[in-house]
């Protein structure tokens, strides 16, 4: 799709809009962003097609990747990566058209970090184990030498995030709107787990509706299920600290492992919340940890109930 045009650009973790915030107003604070994963919108550089050059772009990141990505501008910026619009250069010299795609790496906090790229590379591995129309699609993983930089390179969508969506209609969605979301995205999710690939941080910032329909995508905190992929190394959510706790089972803010029924707990706290209720008032980050695991899971309609298993209470 030609940039510059239509709905705002789009890559695998953040929209990014006229109206958006420029980076020096970026949040920057635990008080100001109280989801440390959410990625704040960036401000496109103008029309010109001058690249920005203001944090969070690493000062020595080259304008070209590996000799063939051109860095165009920010899309987004969150508390773990970073995300460029980028034109493919070696499609672009073949006529290609539209040779956009979104690029991310992780952000400068965790460059130094000795892990830092394997951490990238189990989000690419996740993600391209998943052929599905509803599911992001990664291009490929590749790593600049000179600037010493990993990147995964994905496709460029427009649209709008769901989280985006509950800002404008904070009511809700009428029945036929929410079943066309709610559909291809639990067909997603179950395409994923019967992959063995659990997402770990479903939330409506982790939705579009796309020109090509529901796309799920940012599996940044995902994680494999034994045996599916071997050797891949698998992310310490207490080191990062990088749930949601809105939208994170109880077992999860509780210290236990990742698992499938975490995950369709996240999916039915993002439905609920698009048919009108806010569980966001209900579960706040601040009293999540602290509330007991029946307390916690009440806010879910009793439809809801049986889909994430008998550890639960109900009262």
């Amino acid at each position: 799709m030609r940039a510059g045009a239509g709905q705002p650009d789009w890559c695998g973790d953040s929209p990014v809009s006229e109206s958006a915030l420029p980076l020096d107003k970026l949040p920057i604070s635990v008080e100001e962003v109280p989801d440390l994963t959410y990625f704040a919108f960036a401000k496109p550089a103008a029309e010109s097609g001058e690249i920005m050059s203001t944090q969070p772009h690493p000062p020595e990141l080259l304008d070209v990747l590996t000799g063939r990505y051109r860095i165009e501008r920010l899309l987004g910026a969150g508390g773990m990566g970073v995300v460029y619009r980028a034109r493919d250069l070696l499609h672009e010299q073949f006529g290609d058209p539209e040779p956009y795609v979104a690029l991310k790496m992780l952000g400068e906090e965790l460059v130094d970090s000795p892990d830092a790229s394997a951490l990238l590379y189990s989000e690419f591995a996740l993600t391209r184990r998943l052929h599905h129309p509803n599911v992001l699609r990664v291009h490929s993983f590749e790593v600049d030498t000179h600037c010493r930089r990993a990147f995964i390179t994905m496709e460029l969508m427009r649209g709008k995030t769901l989280d985006k969506l509950l800002c404008e209609r904070p009511l809700g969605l009428s029945w036929p709107e929410l079943r066309d979301i709610a559909l291809p995205l639990l067909d997603a999710l179950a395409y994923a787990h019967g992959r063995g690939v659990l997402h770990g941080d479903l939330k409506p910032s982790n939705v579009m509706l796309s020109e090509e329909g529901v796309r799920l995508f940012d599996f940044g905190l995902g994680q494999a299920e034994e045996r599916i992929i071997a050797g891949l190394p698998k992310l310490s959510r207490q080191r990062f600290n990088a749930w949601t706790p809105s939208y994170a089972a109880p077992e999860l803010l509780e210290g236990e492992p990742l698992s499938a029924g975490a995950d369709v707990y996240a999916v039915a706290c993002v439905l609920y919340e698009l048919a009108g209720a806010n569980t966001r008032s209900a579960v706040g980050p601040q009293l999540a940890r602290g509330m007991s695991i029946w307390t916690v899971s009440c806010v879910l309609p009793g439809i809801c109930r049986n889909t994430v298993g008998p550890r639960y209470e109900w009262r």
